[in-house]
């Protein structure tokens, strides 16, 4: 639930839900997220959802910060209550010239190329946010030997497409961008996309995403 509301500049306030970053708590800012759209308070510009926070922004000539506060604070939220959720299937290539970090990989996390890959598809990923770059998932949650931290001297370009991991987490980039993840594979499937203004998001808070390994023949001839 909801730690404390805070004022964020001048027309915006955050939620805060703790400094946890899990399952339990993310579901309940994806719970108050939902629900907050729901009531289309039409002074809200933008809510913003991440793993503990829940940012809001608002229209200050239609409403004050202590008013909107007000608000969220009485919101109910039905602890047992589920929320829509969608499990997504992601094709992914972890062949040359996709999988740009494996010998960092091996050597950091002690493990071979075919142990991280078996472990990593053997997950299944619950995507915690979006951003940093629009639709970029953050999905968690990996084992602690497939832990590692971001590259010492993070890439001017990492591909759009590419697939990667960092800390307990990881994220596909949704558009050719500077980054720092370790590389493992690239997806040949739009994961955002901007022509559609309802849903430009293939994955969102709440979704389970599970990984398919393909060649790189089945990449270059996806359709």
């Amino acid at each position: 639930m909801i730690k404390n509301i805070l004022n964020l500049g001048d027309a915006a306030l955050y939620c805060d839900f703790g400094q946890d970053v899990n399952k339990k708590t993310n579901s309940y800012v994806i719970k108050y997220f939902n629900k907050i759209r729901q009531l289309k308070i039409e002074s809200i510009n933008n809510i913003t959802p991440s793993y503990n926070k829940l940012i809001i922004s608002f229209d200050l000539k239609n409403i004050k910060y202590n008013e909107l506060k007000n608000l969220i604070e009485k919101i109910e939220i039905d602890k047992e209550e589920s929320f829509q959720k969608n499990t997504i299937e992601i094709p992914i290539c972890c062949e040359e010239p996709y999988s740009l970090d494996f010998p960092r990989l091996e050597e950091k996390l002690k493990l071979s190329k075919e142990q991280i890959l078996k472990k990593f598809f053997d997950k299944k990923y619950f995507c915690y946010m979006t951003g940093f770059i629009a639709g970029m998932p953050f999905l968690g949650d990996l084992e602690e030997d497939m832990k590692i931290e971001r590259l010492e001297t993070p890439r001017v370009k990492v591909p759009k497409g590419s697939i990667g991991i960092t800390e307990q987490f990881a994220n596909i980039y949704t558009f050719e961008s500077p980054g720092g993840w370790n590389i493992i594979g690239n997806t040949p499937i739009e994961v955002f996309d901007n022509s559609k203004e309802n849903e430009p998001n293939l994955i969102n808070p709440g979704d389970t995403v599970i990984f398919k390994e393909i060649t790189k023949d089945q990449y270059l001839n996806y359709e």
